[in-house]
């Protein structure tokens, strides 16, 4: 749980305003965040490799995310004291355990996608203007 005696058995909620958990979950689930762990689960990465694998992610959006998900015990950044400077980074156990549910979601939304565009073409045939 927590190396701070004081945090142990204490319950979360992330449906409460003031919970700390809500905060990680924001992080996690976010459109960065999660496309970042998911790249993370195939294996460590160099900046600019993980960059490329998220498609459409900016170097700042990027940068952002892997600072937080660091600060939530998700990503390890390892610099390498060569010169130029290399920074590697890779999932910590945790940030492993969540990559892996993350994308249980991500490859049940991939294989129901021709449902979700049934639903959206339906959807949007109903609410379409009427003309004539």
């Amino acid at each position: 749980m927590s190396d701070d005696p004081g945090l142990e058995g204490l319950a979360f909620n992330v449906f409460a305003k003031a919970c700390p958990s809500r905060g990680t979950l924001e992080h996690v689930t976010g459109r960065w965040g999660s496309l970042t762990l998911g790249a993370l689960h195939e294996g460590g990465a160099r900046f600019n490799e993980l960059r490329r694998r998220v498609d459409g992610v900016s170097e700042k959006m990027l940068s952002q995310t892997l600072h937080a998900l660091e600060r939530d015990g998700l990503v390890h950044r390892e610099a390498q004291p060569t010169n130029p400077p290399r920074v590697d980074y890779r999932l910590t156990p945790l940030g492993t355990e969540v990559a892996e549910r993350l994308l249980g979601l991500i490859h049940l939304v991939e294989g129901r996608m021709p449902q979700v565009l049934a639903a959206r073409e339906s959807y949007d045939a109903e609410r379409a203007p009427v003309t004539g």
